[in-house]
């Protein structure tokens, strides 16, 4: 997703940031001391984000967006950041796997035939999102490009 720095930082509150590791949301005009920025500049920078410049301003792009959660345990995943060919990542306990956008094959990892069907069935209904997904997350200049509906 990408979001206008101003925006982005709208101002989460402090606590509420910090219980949930999403310091780099808070505004910078709430910071309080040496600390607190030291503590804002370290998750923005090792967050799930980074700034870049685009079009002449800063934007915040996620590095890592939770596009969904199957079964309330495998997380769906997708990182700005990646090679070809557009796929998203599906995470849990014992689950450590990449799925391809265009056609949910597998990647790399491993997950039981069980799991598989889920993530397939669910792909069925999901992959215009996912798709929609992948695009929002590309910073300027990705080699890999989007990725288009069939």
């Amino acid at each position: 997703m990408r979001t206008t720095l101003g925006v982005a930082m709208a101002g989460m509150p402090k606590e509420l940031a910090r219980r949930v590791s999403l310091f780099f949301l808070v505004n910078p005009r709430d910071l309080v001391g040496f600390d607190e920025w030291a503590e804002w500049l370290l998750s923005l920078r090792s967050g799930l984000c980074s700034v870049v410049d685009r079009d002449g301003g800063l934007v915040l792009l996620e590095t890592r967006q939770r596009v969904a959660v199957i079964d309330n345990r495998m997380r769906i995943e997708i990182y700005s950041d990646e090679h070809a060919p557009p796929h998203f990542h599906v995470k849990s306990d014992g689950i450590n796997a990449s799925f391809a956008i265009d056609d949910c094959s597998l990647l790399r990892g491993n997950v039981t035939q069980g799991e598989l069907r889920t993530i397939r069935y669910w792909h069925q209904h999901a992959k215009p999102m996912l798709i929609d997904r992948w695009n929002s997350t590309r910073p300027g200049g990705c080699t890999i490009g989007e990725c288009r509906h069939a």
